[in-house]
């Protein structure tokens, strides 16, 4: 499901960007910054998760938790 919420994103960021203007300046600045909090994020998560003795289903599903977030985030954004 995180998937298609993403490519959904994805297609409405493409049509904010297409758009022009002060948006897409925004939307592509605001674009590159998201995505290197949510790795900066999902990188605490793992490690926090390896240090203290979690298995890899679930830092995995913390990871995509990060993620999904995120995707959801913008995608309400987006769309109001």
């Amino acid at each position: 499901m995180l998937a298609l919420e993403a490519q959904s994103v994805i297609a409405l960021r493409l049509m904010r960007i297409a758009a022009g203007g002060a948006l897409a300046r925004s939307e592509t600045s605001r674009m590159v910054t998201e995505k290197v909090q949510a790795l900066g994020e999902a990188q605490t998560v793992a490690a926090v998760g390896s240090v203290t003795g979690r298995n890899r289903r679930h830092i995995a599903k913390k990871i995509a938790g990060v993620y999904r977030k995120r995707v959801r985030g913008n995608r309400r954004r987006l769309t109001r």
